[in-house]
């Protein structure tokens, strides 16, 4: 039986564009065509741009008929989180007050992806504004996991988790703030990789037009390999002027980078942040995939990282400075908007300059901490999330295992410490629930030690491949 072409890797798929074996348009044909057969039930992609992706398609085989150069991401389709513009398609933030904004522009990291030869096939659903780890707003509904529909593929990247895990696309832009990259990818079991902090610039916000200050938002790949991600990362990764945040373009190929055998490493195992729980079956997939790693040869040891809770400090900031992006746009349709996101905002703008100070002196201990750790070890293993996915319209878990959570942040406890630290980390499947659902192994490394970070995940992957999927 013939492969269809969304089972394959994006790797795979621009290499047999490059190489002629299949035309672009008969990838973004089988692209369109799994959307229509499965979007229905799992409602990851918001708006469909399929006329245009065939036209970019055709035009890129007329390219490759010329002998062009057409780009490492020659032909693959791939969707955008609907927090991110693409000139001439909606950007909605998930939310009814923008239900009518196109972008006119694409942003820098959709405009690298398209130069390497990528075709937006359309965009994905998110939360409003990215708000929560669950995938439902107003305006589109309630996005589905490919595993189990009556379950979340999280948030708030969740509709590009669920596109990739349902193999409508092999690749989908996503965004992290507090875990939005990571959640999603572990709940369906693929693999993400956020770096560190501005790796991919971000933006331009054309919509919202805020300088952003709180610097916790990364963008990032949701993939089905270790490869796809470092290939998206190489091609989405430098500095841009519509980003003062982002960093100079690496001096090495991550997608290379996976080539190089891994030196023993030290490496840390924790299923204990210093607040919150693990779910039983979570835990053990998690201890079953490290060991995966002493096999390896490296040296791992089992630790309580006792970092500072950095929950509340998290979801003020962000909220206050979401509060400052919206208020003058959303003035007098406040009743158009969800209910609990606007709630949340409005508790968070009550944010004083004080409160502002407290959380930075308690980032400076987080920093301190880490510090001091990764002074002695080279990668740290966590679960990615204490849970298994929970119900598709939430709420997010309350506890675990019978016993509830201090508070309803410990639900992604692993997660939001690394956007407060800046720090590089991926999720890769570890393996299964005993309701047949993925669990996650976070991969943490020292800032800008990306490539460490995807070498330990692909050295994973190699004897943990990820072939199955719903």
């Amino acid at each position: 039986m013939k492969t269809h072409w969304m089972d394959r890797s994006a790797t795979d798929v621009a290499a047999a564009v490059r190489a002629r074996n299949v035309s672009p348009v008969e990838v973004v044909e089988a692209a369109l065509e799994r959307i229509e057969d499965r979007n229905p039930t799992l409602n990851a992609f918001v708006h469909v741009c399929a006329d245009r992706a065939l036209s970019e398609a055709h035009a890129l085989a007329k390219r490759i008929a010329r002998n062009e150069d057409v780009g490492p991401l020659a032909g693959v389709p791939f969707g955008v989180k609907d927090l991110e513009d693409v000139g001439g398609l909606p950007t909605t933030y998930g939310s009814a007050v923008f239900a009518n904004h196109v972008a006119t522009s694409d942003s820098a990291q959709v405009t690298r992806l398209r130069a390497a030869g990528g075709i937006v096939v359309g965009k994905t659903n998110t939360p409003e504004f990215g708000y929560t780890g669950f995938t439902h707003n107003r305006l589109f509904g309630t996005t589905r996991n490919p595993w189990n529909p009556e379950r979340t593929p999280g948030g708030s990247s969740g509709g590009s988790a669920a596109a990739v895990a349902g193999r409508m696309v092999p690749l989908a832009t996503a965004s992290d703030g507090g875990g939005s990259v990571r959640i999603p990818a572990c709940y369906v079991g693929a693999f993400d990789m956020k770096p560190t902090f501005g790796r991919i610039p971000i933006g331009p916000e054309e919509a919202l037009g805020m300088q952003r200050w709180v610097d916790t938002v990364h963008y990032g790949p949701i993939t089905r390999s270790v490869a796809d991600g470092a290939l998206l990362i190489d091609v989405a990764a430098g500095y841009h002027p519509s980003d003062p945040n982002s960093l100079p373009r690496p001096s090495v190929s991550y997608r290379d980078a996976l080539e190089h055998p891994l030196a023993p490493l030290r490496i840390a195992f924790s299923l204990d942040p210093g607040y919150g729980r693990v779910q039983a079956d979570v835990a053990d997939a998690v201890r079953n995939a490290v060991e995966e790693f002493r096999k390896m040869d490296h040296r791992v040891e089992e630790v309580r990282l006792e970092l500072p809770d950095l929950g509340r400090a998290w979801a003020f900031m962000c909220g206050a400075e979401n509060w400052a992006e919206i208020v003058d746009r959303v003035k007098g349709r406040e009743a158009e908007l969800g209910r609990g996101f606007w709630t949340g905002l409005e508790v968070a703008r009550t944010l004083t300059l004080h409160d502002q100070g407290e959380f930075q002196r308690q980032r400076t201990e987080l920093n301190s901490k880490l510090a001091a750790f990764f002074s002695r070890y080279d990668l740290l293993l966590t679960p990615t999330l204490p849970t298994e996915a929970f119900a598709a319209r939430g709420p997010l878990p309350g506890e675990v295992d019978g016993v509830a959570l201090e508070s309803p942040i410990h639900a992604v406890a692993f997660a939001y410490p690394f956007n407060m630290s800046g720090h590089p980390a991926a999720t890769i499947r570890a393996g299964f629930t005993r309701a047949g659902l993925p669990a996650g192994l976070q991969l943490v490394a020292e800032r800008h030690r990306d490539e460490l970070v995807l070498q330990a995940a692909r050295a994973f992957e190699r004897v943990r491949p990820m072939t199955e999927w719903p």
